[in-house]
């Protein structure tokens, strides 16, 4: 990317950028010698990864602009080209959230109408939503209409000054390797815009684009009421649930969802339902916050007599929950608690459901991120059906459960911890809609049984074994540190040798997906995927404990992820939790060493 720094520094650089708030930004740094703005805008590119594109909204190649949509577009049209005989007859989709950036003249419709020029410039067929929509209808339509690929345009929680160019491929899913790096070298050889690349007049009115958005939306409610299972209940139900979309799109999409299982519309926080760029009323528009975004949605429920709060991220790909207690105090649910429920709520489902010709249950499949709760795989052990985990990220899940359903395997769910869920197969992806519609029946199904959430829950755990974690991580801005604390790990004892105990806990398996070491398999090689550009390592522990560490690919931090897992039966939960804060303190005391290190711990 060094080379695209090097070509926008030129000259013509104005010539190349038509956006007039970004140009004259550029000319007036140019103008006023601002070398560290400069330096900042121009001093690293962004780099195209299986995540796409996601940074700050402004001028330069650092930056998410006209020019950068048009460049990056431009590459991954090329090399579709390349991969696709039949692109102009299938086409792609494209979608976008309500971000926009007035300063730099950034917006992702505006962007997404940039994309859809390019591709059609080169006689591809565009299928452009003439309005916002959640990120799971981009997969849904390139299932749904067979297309070669998707983009959506969105920074689904990130601050709001931040936009992304997210890629899925035509199997429905998020790219994986080797595709990042193949679009990645493809746009270092088309950086100059096409003569028509910028003709989005010209675009809007080709007979190559097409508006799915009707269509779409129907046919999406229509294919989540296959997991609609109680329908006379949901009519009849009594409990009152509230819905914030967090100032993003989901309000409409979820109300569609909530009247396509005929249950009641949840009650709308009024200040946050309509799609806000400012993200106004929180310091975060991330729902993982937990409380501090949910504050308007508690005096809502209180108001209104509501007990359970669903809250979606701005782009609706992920979906928080909250429920009333007797005590009058509000539970904010973890994404692995989630997990857990929806995971046991869908397999209650599909045994109902299998007496009329579902598969067996040897051909049924669940899925989490390695770095998520193993709640499911001691569902599976007991239940019978069969739980794999991948590398983090949707991206991995979604393309395991398109490979196990082309191989007739019925995918009933899959989640990671950072609250997302894939309740239905027709979406590779998570999605904060279904899984809101899918919890809003569960929630009325137990009501009929007077029971909630956290009852079912404990329920859970007391069948299947608790399972609770902590995560959280320490901020650190130097690599050498990084890199030398987990060196240190896999030298522990002597060289390539990694740590037996950890302040009095005992360690049985070690596995690290840097290096591709597992000491569970018998040639101590790691099955899941590894990759050197990353640190993660998983210690399992004699107690039941399990620990992950590692490194973040977009913010400075070296994350844990801990989880200790009871057998059944063992339901002194006060002492499970001890027993887990003493784990972590420990791991923090020896294996992350932070005064030594000097590592910045979580802010409060």
């Amino acid at each position: 990317m060094i080379v695209l720094a090097r070509v926008l520094l030129r000259k013509d650089i104005i010539t190349w950028i038509r956006n007039p708030k970004t140009a004259a930004a550029v000319r007036t740094m140019v103008k006023d010698r601002a070398m560290s703005e400069l330096q900042k805008c121009f001093g690293a590119c962004m780099e195209f990864g299986t995540a796409g594109l996601r940074a700050a909204m402004g001028p330069g190649v650092s930056c998410m602009n006209d020019l950068t949509i048009i460049q990056t577009t431009q590459g991954f049209c090329v090399y579709l080209e390349q991969c696709f005989t039949d692109l102009k007859q299938r086409g792609v989709v494209i979608g976008f959230d309500a971000r926009a950036h007035p300063p730099s003249g950034g917006s992702s419709k505006r962007f997404a109408c940039l994309a859809a020029s390019v591709l059609i410039s080169r006689g591809v067929p565009v299928y452009l939503f003439s309005d916002i929509t959640p990120t799971p209808y981009v997969p849904f339509t390139v299932s749904h209409l067979g297309l070669c690929a998707g983009v959506m345009v969105t920074a689904s929680h990130n601050p709001k000054q931040d936009n992304g160019y997210k890629v899925y491929w035509a199997n429905g899913a998020q790219i994986i390797p080797p595709h990042d790096k193949g679009i990645a070298a493809a746009i270092e050889q088309n950086l100059e815009p096409w003569p028509k690349s910028w003709d989005t007049d010209g675009a809007l009115q080709s007979s190559l684009l097409n508006d799915p958005y009707q269509d779409i939306h129907r046919e999406y409610c229509q294919t989540i009421q296959q997991h609609c299972f109680h329908r006379e209940l949901n009519k009849n139900t009594k409990v009152k649930v509230v819905h914030t979309s967090v100032h993003g799109v989901g309000h409409i999409f979820v109300q569609a969802a909530f009247k396509a299982f005929d249950l009641q519309p949840p009650y709308a926080v009024e200040e946050q339902k309509d799609p806000d760029p400012e993200f106004p009323t929180v310091k975060y528009p991330n729902p993982e916050e937990g409380e501090g975004v949910l504050t308007l949605s508690f005096a809502l429920a209180d108001k209104e007599g509501a007990t359970v709060i669903l809250a979606n991220d701005p782009d609706a790909d992920r979906l928080a929950i909250a429920e009333k207690q007797e005590s009058g105090q509000w539970r904010v649910f973890s994404g692995n608690e989630l997990g857990a429920l929806l995971g046991w709520w869908i397999f209650q489902c599909w045994k109902q459901q299998k007496e009329d010709g579902k598969a067996s249950i040897k051909d049924v499949y669940m899925l989490s991120s390695t770095v998520s709760s193993k709640i499911l795989r001691a569902i599976a052990v007991k239940e019978g059906f069969h739980f794999e985990e991948t590398l983090t990220g949707f991206k991995w899940m979604g393309n395991r459960a398109k490979e196990l359903l082309d191989q007739g395997k019925t995918v009933l769910f899959a989640f990671e911890e950072a609250i997302g869920y894939m309740c239905s197969p027709a979406v590779l992806d998570k999605d904060g809609v279904s899984a809101a519609a899918i919890a809003g029946e569960f929630v009325s199904y137990l009501a009929s049984k007077n029971r909630t959430l956290s009852h079912q829950l404990r329920s859970i755990y007391e069948e299947y074994g608790y399972h609770i974690s902590k995560n959280s991580y320490f901020i650190c801005h130097d690599q050498d540190t990084i890199k030398r604390l987990f060196e240190r790990l896999r030298n522990y004892d002597g060289k390539n040798s990694y740590p037996k105990e950890c302040g009095g806990f005992a360690i049985t398996a070690v596995r690290d997906l840097t290096t591709g070491y597992d000491s569970n398999q018998p040639d101590n090689k790691a099955v899941l995927p590894t990759s050197k550009s990353s640190q993660m390592i998983t210690f399992t522990f004699a107690n039941g404990g399990v620990a992950t560490m590692r490194t973040s690919g977009t913010e400075p931090k070296i994350k844990y992820y801990t989880e200790l897992c009871a057998a059944p039966g063992n339901s002194d939960l006060n002492q499970l939790k001890t027993e887990l804060d003493n784990l972590v303190d420990a791991i923090v005391e020896h294996f992350y060493q932070p005064e030594k290190n000097n590592l910045t711990p979580r802010p409060e």
